[in-house]
């Protein structure tokens, strides 16, 4: 017989352990017991205390990764709404400074186009309010293109204005638009009337480098009554323009000796650049000299005058020479 087929298990007579059954009935008891003098005498009191404090780094060293997951995440969802708040900051701010931008800019444009509205209430010459719409694309030009042309009943020639005063003539006209030549183009030329002295010149597009945006009075004499100052107005010479309407300041007046012409600069009262709504003037498309006209009403009038002369000088030798013929058959009888 081998070692491996005997049994190492004790006889039955040596077991001595409990059965199940008094084994739970034995626990159950001791369960109520517990939780009955717990309940009573708080004997487990002491017992909790200081199982809690036995297992208190336990339970702290545990709840730690648990912790730095709450608080990562709750870092991280802070963090999203941090930057999401300040986008949405930055948008709003953005769109708070275009709108303050485009109500300067409207507060503007209200202000230009009252003004206008208040020269045209002053001005005697019918005209409309037109908008720039775009520079023209020669670099070698200064002119501008409204957004009124033939369907507007818009004329070449036409003065062009802003709230100042003005600023060019209408050169072209489209169905829908017309093109604008500015009075610092080299190739403009406008009368103008000097109200201190009543001396009247032209003021021509300046196209020097160096004064690039002025007007200059060319061919006045070196004793010409002109100071810095001066202001500038239409002298409606031309049958164009009205009269009266500013143009220009006189900035300089250089005076040669080596020269019989003063050289006088002047700039422009109307914002020649940078302007987005002018008024565009009726021409008065007159087609003789205001002074010619003058003289010729003179003239008719002085020609009615001695029309009458003659006719009542007529009337009157006729009324004589009526009553001697009736005076004569008097004397016959005598």
């Amino acid at each position: 017989m081998t070692l491996e087929t005997l049994d190492h298990r004790a006889p039955s007579l040596f077991k001595q352990q409990a059965s199940r059954t008094s084994q739970l009935a034995l626990y159950s008891a001791l369960a109520l017991f517990l939780m009955v003098a717990d309940a009573r005498f708080k004997i487990t009191a002491p017992v909790r205390v200081a199982v809690s404090a036995a297992l208190a780094p336990v339970q702290w060293l545990v709840a730690q990764p648990v912790l730095a997951y709450q608080n990562a995440s709750r870092y991280a969802e802070v963090q999203q709404q941090a930057v999401a708040r300040e986008d949405a900051a930055r948008k709003e701010l953005v769109v708070m400074a275009q709108r303050a931008e485009l109500a300067e800019e409207l507060i503007q444009e209200n202000t230009h186009l009252r003004a206008m509205l208040e020269l045209r209430e002053r001005s005697l010459t019918p005209g409309q309010v037109a908008e720039v719409v775009y520079d023209s694309p020669d670099p070698y030009t200064r002119r501008v293109v409204i957004d009124k042309g033939q369907v507007d009943k818009i004329e070449p020639g036409s003065p062009v204005l802003d709230e100042k005063g003005v600023i060019g003539q209408v050169t072209r006209v489209y169905p829908t638009r017309a093109e604008v030549t500015l009075l610092i183009d080299r190739d403009q030329a406008i009368p103008v009337f000097n109200p201190r002295t009543g001396a009247r010149s032209v003021a021509y597009g300046d196209a020097s480098s160096s004064r690039a945006g002025g007007l200059e009075l060319r061919f006045m004499p070196s004793n010409a009554d002109v100071q810095e100052g001066d202001l500038l107005t239409t002298s409606g010479v031309d049958g164009l323009y009205p009269q009266g309407l500013p143009v220009a300041k006189v900035v300089t007046v250089d005076r040669r000796a080596d020269s019989a012409f003063t050289r006088i600069y002047c700039e422009p009262v109307g914002r020649v650049q940078g302007v987005r709504h002018v008024m565009v003037l009726k021409p008065l498309n007159r087609t003789e000299h205001p002074e010619a006209a003058n003289m010729a009403a003179q003239a008719e009038t002085e020609k009615a005058d001695r029309a009458a002369k003659a006719r009542s000088k007529k009337e009157k030798a006729a009324a004589e020479k009526a009553e001697k013929a009736t005076a004569q058959p008097a004397k016959d009888p005598a």
